[in-house]
């Protein structure tokens, strides 16, 4: 949350006394802090060390005049940018094409206009707050944009990990996640909550973490007591995965993806639409992504069969609706992700 931005300060340099308080008299009203300098090395000096938001530079000053501290200023890389506004009796052409060269961003003709001063003031330091507003929301943005990509990467690095041990299912998590999110933009859902589906489709198998090796890499179909046992990962992802905030609202795929339609999926026997929404898009993906590669214990299935599988299984296994949808997406992309051979 961003907080309300503080008083403005306005740096008033002139190295006459009565010039200083003229300028103050007009500006006191505003409520912004005033700071003073009556040279300027002085004014040089404040500003390297407390930057304020504008400066109101006397011209015609003794030593160092008003356009070499506007040239100064502008040299400093954290500086260049402060708003400077030019205050003089020279009314000339020549004197304001100096300002413009020094950097000034405006002028005034002494003395001063007390209107005109408080106008040009606030408007310039209204378009300054608005600067430092979007340079913090820029700023924020950005923290956000590379907090998301440090999710991203470790779920990328899990998910690698947990195809380093499933040599069977190796680059399929890749695979099902790009087709789950092509599917599921059919659905409307909105692109915030693509991204917790791309990374529930990710992590759809991350609690096989829990299953011993000799069952997860079993070169062969398993038993009924190893099923029992392979049955659990929904739920152990589920219990794992829970308490990390940022990953619960991807959380519906990898606990209900073995979920069907006529309520005898698991681990919950949930049924229609008790079955989220991002979960029965996933599923069908998964099936088709399983038949269609191959494994040692059997050959990949052509693809007319395994069409006329998932067609088979709409209102039992999935969801009619998206089978529909589904068996669409691939007739218009026959290929949309490349398959490992």
């Amino acid at each position: 949350m961003l907080n309300p931005p503080k008083k403005s300060s306005v740096l008033i340099v002139d190295d006459e006394r009565s010039g200083r308080e003229a300028m103050e008299s007009i500006l006191v009203g505003l409520g912004e802090t005033l700071v003073f300098a009556s040279s300027g090395s002085e004014a040089l000096e404040i500003a390297a060390a407390h930057p304020p938001d504008l400066i109101l530079l006397d011209v015609m000053m003794p030593g160092m005049d008003g356009f070499e501290v506007c040239r100064r200023l502008r040299a400093d890389p954290v500086l260049a940018d402060m708003p400077v506004i030019l205050a003089t009796a020279l009314n000339d052409r020549n004197s304001k094409l100096m300002g413009l060269e020094a950097g000034a961003d405006d002028f005034l003709t002494k003395p001063v206009d007390r209107i005109e001063l408080i106008a040009r003031v606030q408007t310039i330091l209204r378009l300054n707050r608005y600067r430092k507003l979007a340079s913090r929301l820029e700023a924020l943005e950005r923290g956000h944009q590379e907090l998301a990509e440090a999710y991203d990467a470790t779920v990328e690095s899990l998910v690698s990990f947990l195809d380093s041990r499933d040599h069977e299912t190796e680059q399929h998590s890749q695979r099902v996640m790009k087709m789950t999110v092509l599917l599921a933009r059919r659905f409307e859902f909105g692109e915030s909550e693509l991204v917790h589906i791309r990374r529930g489709a990710l992590l759809h198998d991350v609690g096989k973490i829990g299953i011993p090796d000799a069952i997860l890499n079993k070169p062969g179909p398993l038993n009924d007591a190893e099923w029992a046992i392979m049955r659990r990962h929904p739920q152990i992802a589920f219990d794992r995965l829970k308490y990390i905030p940022y990953l619960i609202p991807a959380l519906d795929i990898p606990h209900c993806h073995h979920e069907k339609w006529d309520g005898t999926g698991y681990p919950r026997g949930l049924k229609g639409d008790a079955i989220p929404l991002s979960a029965r898009v996933f599923s069908v993906i998964d099936v088709w992504d399983a038949l269609s590669s191959s494994r040692p214990y059997r050959s990949a299935w052509e693809g007319d069969k395994v069409f006329a599988h998932i067609r088979a299984l709409a209102g039992t296994h999935f969801d009619p609706a998206i089978v529909g949808k589904f068996l669409n997406l691939l007739a218009e992309h026959p290929r949309p992700v490349q398959r490992a051979s």
